[in-house]
């Protein structure tokens, strides 16, 4: 298996659980900001995000 495939597929996994979470956050409460479920939201898509990038850097390198 590819080095970086697994970050990769995490990252994408994590990042959508965010999303779906913060968009049933926002459906609920709209914008609100002084609650702490958006934050932890807005921290699992960014975990994620980093996941895809640190994956995605894994993948080029081992490219060749």
């Amino acid at each position: 298996m590819r080095e970086g495939l697994i970050p990769s597929a995490l990252g994408t996994a994590v990042t959508a659980a965010g999303v779906a979470l913060r968009v049933k956050d926002m459906k609920k409460n709209g914008m609100n900001k002084r609650e702490v479920y958006p934050l932890i939201s807005a921290g699992i898509i960014g975990f994620g995000l980093a996941h895809m990038i640190l994956g995605g850097i894994d993948l080029y390198e081992h490219r060749f």
